[in-house]
């Protein structure tokens, strides 16, 4: 469970960080090779795609932070938790969502489906 907690500590660092190079290599080292990331919003694979709904999350949500949300629930090489977008300044947080992420057998996560619970009208 200990290697699940900071995978989903990686990935929620990887939504926050704002360096697109560096985002990147964090992708590279955490996401394998042809990965997969849907949610209501997104259906896309690789790297590149991962970043693509990354980048364009941050670049909608400026002086947002991703927090974790909750406890993680993990068991063999699946983990799902919940997350809040809040403003970086603190006060309420105006997303929630569910993720549920499954690793292959190196440790890296191969898809990630996620949910959203709580969203702002418009969204």
């Amino acid at each position: 469970m200990s290697d699940l907690n900071d995978v989903v500590t990686r990935y929620l660092a990887i939504w926050n960080e704002a360096d697109a190079g560096k985002r990147a290599d964090a992708i590279a080292d955490l996401f394998a090779e042809g990965a997969t990331y849907t949610d209501p919003l997104a259906d896309v694979e690789g790297h590149e795609g991962v970043a693509a709904v990354i980048s364009g999350a941050r670049d909608q949500f400026q002086g947002f932070v991703f927090n974790q949300y909750g406890d993680i629930d993990a068991h063999h090489n699946i983990a799902r938790f919940q997350w809040e977008l809040v403003p970086a300044a603190g006060g309420e947080n105006i997303v929630i969502g569910f993720d549920v992420a499954v690793l292959d057998g190196a440790g890296k996560i191969k898809s990630v489906h996620g949910f959203l619970d709580k969203v702002p009208a418009g969204l």
